[in-house]
């Protein structure tokens, strides 16, 4: 697939947008994370639809699916699998857990213990788990789509933020428009929808869709671009701790795979500005209060760095 056949990404975006009404731009940021060889954050209410983005994703993919709810006493083996000792062999027989697919999503991740959570990082960071001293590869692709409710604070433990750099974007859905709700009102049930609908791609065309994305150009301009937001995240007084070097390779990525999916090979500073509030408003915290950063505050940031 060449970055010229983009057309593929519209045809996507149409049948998810079958399922996730009035949604385009999220469906585009999800594709976006997924191609960047990235993970996805979905912060927002019950009933809007994150389950179901994470099911028609993986659909349209062709990629294996699991769904694991979290819980407050769910342990690291419910996530990575365990060995169970098999008297017929006399021997421990080890067991894969959930995460051993290639779209995994976590409902209400922030439900589960900070020790809990911390089973992920190795996965999402380097597509492998280490179990009882072994270390064993995940599927390829891998990618996981985590969702958490903002409000209900009561039985929650927050993400710190070495688990929160983990997610290349956070998104929210956010409830449909008048005339999304009615069609979705009116429609098909979901999951009839889903038993019909047939895959644009499978794994293979994922990875290689991956892999272009590595190859797209970047400018030295761009990247003087880049390190200009990047260096006044560190200086502004409005933000408490500046943007790290990853979360520079975060946006890079990110640009690189919106531009991929605007039929570009090649990356123009609007690709930045249109990804940089999902890809860095996880990452930054007030340096007034310590609370997260609002959308005022990030277009701030995008008018006082001059694009080169």
């Amino acid at each position: 697939m060449e970055c010229k056949d983009h057309l593929i990404f519209e045809e996507i975006i149409n049948k998810i947008g079958t399922v996730i009404l009035g949604k385009e731009e999220q469906i585009r940021l999800a594709l976006t994370c997924l191609f960047a060889k990235g993970h996805l954050l979905i912060e927002d209410l019950p009933g809007i639809g994150k389950t179901t983005l994470a099911k028609v994703l993986s659909k349209c993919m062709g990629l294996q699916f699991r769904r694991l709810q979290f819980t407050s006493d769910m342990l690291p083996g419910d996530i990575l699998g365990v060995s169970v000792f098999e008297q017929a062999t006399s021997s421990f027989v080890f067991h894969p857990g959930p995460i051993f697919t290639q779209v995994l999503l976590t409902d209400e991740i922030n439900r589960a213990t900070p020790k809990t959570q911390s089973a992920l990082l190795e996965a999402m960071e380097e597509g492998q788990v280490t179990i009882e001293g072994e270390t064993r590869p995940l599927e390829s692709p891998f990618f996981v789509i985590a969702t958490q409710n903002p409000l209900e604070q009561a039985g929650t433990f927050p993400l710190p933020e070495s688990q929160l750099d983990r997610f290349l974007m956070r998104i929210e859905l956010g409830y449909p428009d008048r005339s999304a709700e009615k069609q979705l009102l009116k429609g098909e049930d979901v999951d009839l929808i889903l038993s019909d609908m047939k895959p644009c791609l499978n794994s293979v065309d994922v990875l290689d869709i991956q892999a272009q994305i590595t190859h797209v150009h970047i400018s030295d301009a761009f990247i003087d671009y880049l390190q200009d937001v990047l260096a006044f995240t560190r200086t502004s007084p409005h933000f408490h701790v500046g943007l790290s070097p990853r979360a520079g390779l975060a946006l890079l990525k990110a640009s690189r795979s919106w531009a991929f999916l605007q039929g570009r090979d090649y990356t123009i500073p609007e690709d930045m500005q249109k990804i940089l509030p999902w890809v860095i408003g996880h990452r930054l915290r007030s340096g007034e209060d310590l609370s997260e950063i609002s959308r005022d505050q990030l277009n701030k940031l995008l008018r006082d760095v001059p694009v080169p």
